[in-house]
């Protein structure tokens, strides 16, 4: 039997000083105690040292007991998909040059991505495919909801999550193209026969061109608030501000700015710390997720204009056979709901809205996503339109 799976551990130093956690007070050797302010308190470490490059932090943790992210990590597997192309030895930081940490460092042949299942594998499989940036923890209400007539799968995103995150230019560069082929390899890898897929935000056109050319793997597609309309190419600043040079590196290693700023802004959701954490850690654990983040969006910034002109096409396409139906969270601040309804009207797609949601609709409405819709969509019931069943 295989071991249980252990979460990546981060230095409690590497926490921003309003993050750091107080504990109980009591005397400890001078190399496990760090002064605040004033020395009126201090913070446990429970390694002597951090082992890394400055970009990269272990042996520390940031709270003695059980946190929400070690419960969603023990959840989950290890999938090994997509080869890794063009290893140009160990990963170096492009900052200062310093050799990275493991965790920016590439596979030695297949990337690893972090899968969470729920459901039979007897059932019909459907991928929940996460937007961007967010992880697989996004659709943790909504896994559970589908779970009994379904085989849910959610996966992080190459450079997100506890999936690999290999420095940019060591095996894997953040493109698009490159998302779309990583795609096709984990969807063999985890579900090798039809099935349907959930994807939300700036990923959508992704799996568009994905999906475009698998059309007979595809039982029902739908699209969450995807960047569907010229006016949406442009990346909001809360995410444009990572593609900046230089300050991009330093925004992306700042948690605070590239986790929690990154989702609230999007929406109206209040997320609670315990779920924040998980979004933070990534970051706290390793630069690594900070570089990926500012590589994935000099490539959005670059070529998400061409990505969206295609997928419009596709949709509008005479030979796109695949169901689809468009979701929408009403409240979203990145992505304009002016031009979409028009769109999927001439298109005939289904359009469901959702008053209260913002951008990451799994997140401000998971429960409901799942219970109330998701379910009648995979089994292609037939829907009202969501302004007569807003109560619901």
């Amino acid at each position: 039997m295989a071991p249980p799976l252990a979460a990546p551990r981060f230095h409690a130093a590497a926490l921003p000083l309003r993050l750091r956690l107080r504990t109980r007070p009591q005397k400890l050797p001078c190399w496990r105690r760090a002064a605040r302010p004033n020395d009126e308190d201090y913070y446990l470490i429970d390694a002597p040292e951090s082992i890394g490059d400055g970009f990269s932090f272990s042996g520390g943790k940031y709270t003695d007991g059980p946190s929400k992210s070690d419960e969603w990590f023990a959840q989950g597997r290890m999938v090994k998909a997509h080869p890794v192309y063009g290893n140009k030895g160990k990963a170096k930081d492009p900052i200062f040059g310093l050799t990275m940490g493991a965790e920016s460092q590439s596979s030695n042949d297949v990337f690893r991505w972090f899968c969470v299942e729920a459901g039979s594998s007897s059932n019909p499989p459907v991928l929940f495919i996460h937007g961007f940036p967010s992880q697989a923890y996004s659709y943790r209400n909504v896994l559970p909801v589908v779970s009994d007539n379904y085989h849910a799968i959610a996966f992080d995103w190459l450079g997100f999550g506890f999936s690999d995150k290999p420095q940019p230019d060591y095996g894997f560069d953040y493109t698009l193209d490159e998302y779309t082929s990583s795609l096709e390899s984990l969807i063999n890898a985890v579900a090798p026969d039809k099935l349907s897929i959930v994807v939300q935000g700036y990923f959508a056109p992704i799996v568009i061109k994905y999906a475009n050319e698998h059309q007979d793997k595809l039982n029902h597609l739908i699209l969450v608030n995807p960047p569907i309309t010229d006016k949406h190419a442009k990346l909001p600043s809360t995410l444009a501000c990572f593609s900046n040079f230089l300050l991009g590196e330093i925004f992306s290693q700042d948690p605070l700015r590239a986790s929690d700023k990154a989702l609230t802004s999007s929406g109206p959701y209040m997320m609670k710390e315990e779920d924040a954490m998980v979004y933070r850690r990534p970051y706290l654990v390793s630069g690594s997720s900070g570089f990926a983040l500012n590589a994935i969006s000099r490539a959005m910034k670059k070529d998400l204009k061409v990505y969206i002109e295609s997928m419009r096409n596709i949709l509008s396409s005479d030979s796109w056979k695949t169901k689809t139906t468009v979701c929408w969270g009403l409240r979203d601040r990145w992505l304009n709901y002016d031009g979409v309804e028009d769109f999927c009207g001439s298109a005939n797609y289904k359009i469901l809205e959702l008053p209260m949601a913002g951008h990451h609709v799994q997140e401000d409405r998971g429960e409901e996503l799942g219970k109330l819709r998701m379910t009648a969509f995979m089994w292609g019931r037939t829907l009202e339109h969501a302004k007569n069943r807003s109560s619901t």
